[in-house]
């Protein structure tokens, strides 16, 4: 497919920031924001500028590496997940060669790798296999073009999770076809006390991106990541100096000190999703005009309305009853609509009952 720069923008992205912004917000996807107060950071602790030779500051390289249990030359920083997404595009795809992306999808894990001249090719997670990756289905929509098979684990939208046998196969299939494998992990933390190996340690062909800013409401420090073999980290450092030569050394600062003392904001994270869980858990228990796949952690859930047109049921809840929730028409699902649990507790809690009376009135017309 032809794709001009000039028509590149996410939709959805788009629709986040031109939005009026509900009282009721169950539209994000991520934990909310770390008050600044939390983080032990101190102002005599901060530079405007630092720098350390060679490619990113090697305090933060040493830490982000320790964090994800790799050697410091396979971590690219980067300025959050979509940026490391797009940075991993342009250093395993050339114009024209095809990428094999996820569906649905969140609309920037397809729509950079457009931007990066690929064309795009779609697999299909099934509302009815609980949005499961399929390695037969991958496998069938492979090509001889294809460079870089793309996904996410936790799923965005639904939050399914790929246990690590569906990812060695994914692997086998990508090693046989000489492709890549490239893992968006950004939700992957959320299991918390239970964690998950990441797909890095799969080894050859996978490379993985991630970031502080869904798991730890550190959105603001911009902390992403790339982990990929050192000759693959080495090109994506090159590239990324057209974009990122020079990051914001305060955020860096700021990031180490986060990453220091993760395990107390993840404390945080962790009894937030639990009391909000809890409450997701009792209005899907309470619905029969509801279809859902519950995924085992995370901040999200993709519901189907059984009748009735989802686009119109979202307009009533927001202009009715001033609750916002993503349209599923963003992931090319129009029948569903993603719920977020990430918020504080009590906003999620009136968020939820008004999703209920919404749902209530709409039947009733």
């Amino acid at each position: 497919m032809s794709y001009r720069h000039t028509e590149a923008h996410s939709p959805y992205l788009v629709w986040v920031k031109t939005q009026p912004k509900a009282k009721y917000n169950l539209a994000t996807s991520g934990v909310s924001n770390l008050p600044l107060s939390k983080l032990p950071v101190r102002m005599e602790d901060l530079a405007i500028s630092g720098q350390t030779p060679g490619y990113g500051y090697a305090p933060l390289q040493e830490t982000l590496a320790r964090h994800a249990g790799v050697s410091k030359d396979c971590v690219v920083a980067a300025i959050g997940t979509s940026m490391a997404n797009y940075l991993a595009y342009a250093g395993t795809l050339e114009p024209g060669d095809d990428i094999l992306v996820e569906h649905p999808a969140y609309g920037p894990m397809f729509e950079a790798a457009q931007l990066a001249g690929a064309n795009i090719r779609r697999f299909r997670r099934r509302f009815e296999n609980g949005f499961a990756v399929e390695p037969e289905e991958i496998e069938r929509a492979i090509t001889p073009k294809t460079r870089l098979i793309a996904f996410t684990n936790l799923h965005n939208p639904s939050g399914a999770f790929i246990p690590a046998e569906t990812l060695r196969a994914i692997g086998e299939i990508a090693r046989r076809n000489g492709t890549r494998v490239m893992v968006d992990e950004v939700y992957l933390e959320m299991f918390f006390d239970r964690p998950v190996p990441s797909a890095f340690t799969l080894g050859e062909p996978f490379l993985i991106t991630n970031s502080l800013t869904k798991v730890y409401g550190l959105s603001g420090l911009r902390c992403g990541w790339i982990l990929a073999s050192p000759e693959l980290a080495a090109r994506i450092w090159r590239i990324n100096d057209l974009f990122g030569n020079i990051p914001s050394h305060a955020a860096e600062l700021m990031s180490i000190v986060a990453l220091d003392h993760l395990p107390d904001i993840a404390r945080r994270s962790k009894e937030l999703l639990a009391a909000n869980r809890a409450l997701l858990d009792a209005f899907l228990d309470s619905r029969t005009d509801l279809e859902v796949v519950r995924p085992p952690a995370g901040t999200v859930v993709f519901p189907r309305l059984t009748t009735g047109r989802t686009e119109e049921f979202v307009k009533l809840l927001r202009e009715k009853y001033e609750t916002e929730v993503v349209p599923g028409r963003f992931f090319d699902m129009p029948d569903h609509f993603r719920v977020g649990i990430g918020g504080d507790t009590e906003m999620t809690r009136k968020g939820l009952e008004r999703i209920s009376a919404a749902l209530d009135d709409f039947a009733r017309r």
